[in-house]
């Protein structure tokens, strides 16, 4: 539970930081400097302000200097990202190939919120994370002696890739080159804790935004030219999998054995 409540701690500071990286990043600006400011007046905002959630509160959700309300999405964005990062580490534990997912999560949260914001997914996000996937995922499969998880991975990735890069090839309109890009990191996530994880992961993907267009469709909030973003399903469909994957592909093969 220390380890819990720790690396939920250090998600509060990364979902701070991540509010920084889903506005700046869209619009091509630095992530260090300058420092954060009130949109409205263009103060800066003092480091006592910007305490994860807890300043949100203590300042009624609005500016110290001009009094323009700040968004209840900053602290919602820090209070995800510390909740997902505790998950993590309750399920891996002390492990090191646990960094490699609490990275994962964290720009999971990003590029979620900029393709729902602007619906696209930035390769300044997306294509970094190849190489620090291949590095983070090499660690923990050499630290765990297991060579054949490193090599899942990349047959994942692969694998993934090539699927979504087909469904674009073929129908351009309906998903975009970034989802593609984004594909591939992916499976090598899902594919390093295994095939069913893998096969989930990319199920559910597609099953969470066809539930969610087809309900938008039904409400009325949405039509079949409706463009909507499917990083986030992706996403959500891979964080699921992290966590039950395994689970729900061994319950699948068991039920259609009979």
């Amino acid at each position: 539970m220390i380890l819990v409540g720790l690396v939920a701690a250090i998600g509060l500071l990364v979902g701070s930081f991540l509010n920084v990286v889903i506005w700046r990043v869209p619009r091509n600006e630095s992530v260090v400097r300058p420092r954060s400011r009130c949109p409205q007046c263009g103060h800066e905002i003092r480091g006592r302000d910007n305490i994860p959630v807890v300043s949100w509160l203590l300042l009624r959700a609005r500016c110290r200097d001009c009094g323009a309300r700040v968004s209840a999405r900053y602290p919602l964005v820090e209070l995800a990202t510390a909740v997902l990062f505790g998950l993590l580490a309750w399920h891996f534990g002390l492990h090191i190939v646990l960094i490699a997912y609490l990275y994962l999560a964290a720009i999971s949260i990003a590029l979620a919120l900029i393709d729902i914001d602007l619906k696209k997914l930035p390769d300044a996000l997306t294509l970094p994370s190849y190489p620090v996937a291949a590095v983070l995922l090499t660690i923990g499969a050499l630290t765990a002696h297991q060579p054949f998880d490193l090599a899942r991975a990349a047959i994942g990735g692969a694998a993934l890739f090539a699927l979504y890069g087909v469904l674009w090839f073929i129908y351009p309109r309906g998903m975009g080159l970034g989802d593609v890009k984004l594909a591939g990191v992916l499976g090598m996530y899902l594919g390093y804790l295994g095939w069913g994880t893998l096969a989930v992961g990319a199920f559910l993907g597609f099953a969470f935004g066809g539930v969610i267009g087809i309900t938008l469709m039904a409400v009325g909030r949405a039509t079949r030219k409706s463009k909507i973003p499917f990083g986030p399903f992706m996403l959500a469909g891979a964080m699921v999998a992290v966590f039950f994957g395994a689970h729900l592909a061994h319950a699948y093969v068991s039920i259609s054995r009979g």
